[in-house]
């Protein structure tokens, strides 16, 4: 979609391209446009588009409109008291990589995936 940003895209294009199952795609459509990250027209010419500029939706948006980023960001092996005070045995090795995860989906827009042509496989 961020490809085609102007043009609506249809749910059946979607689901062929990319290989998943029309409920399931519905399920994500549904949070995205619930979150204001994309708009749903209904009826035959119906589709859906992006509705914000790509420089202005960072991946963190897309992963908190369809999932608990928190997983991403929290104790890597599921404890709630997981601190410096209280560490799991992975907490050293797993805060590294959670701040690298941070400032990825912190840091990176639509925009930029688009812009780099070598990510792309459509």
């Amino acid at each position: 979609m961020a490809v085609q940003e102007e043009e609506l895209v249809s749910a059946k294009y979607l689901v062929n391209k990319l290989h998943i199952s029309d409920k399931y795609l519905r399920g994500l459509m549904t949070r995205l446009a619930k979150c204001g990250l994309i708009q749903s027209i209904q009826g035959r010419e119906g589709g859906y588009r992006i509705i914000q500029p790509l420089k202005e939706i960072y991946l963190v948006e897309i992963v908190r409109a369809v999932e608990d980023v928190e997983k991403y960001l929290g104790c890597v092996l599921g404890f709630e008291e997981c601190s410096k005070q209280n560490p799991c045995a992975l907490h050293d090795k797993w805060n590294e990589m959670k701040f690298d995860t941070a400032t990825f989906l912190n840091t990176i827009t639509l925009n930029d995936i688009v812009a780099d042509k070598s990510i792309l496989r459509f």
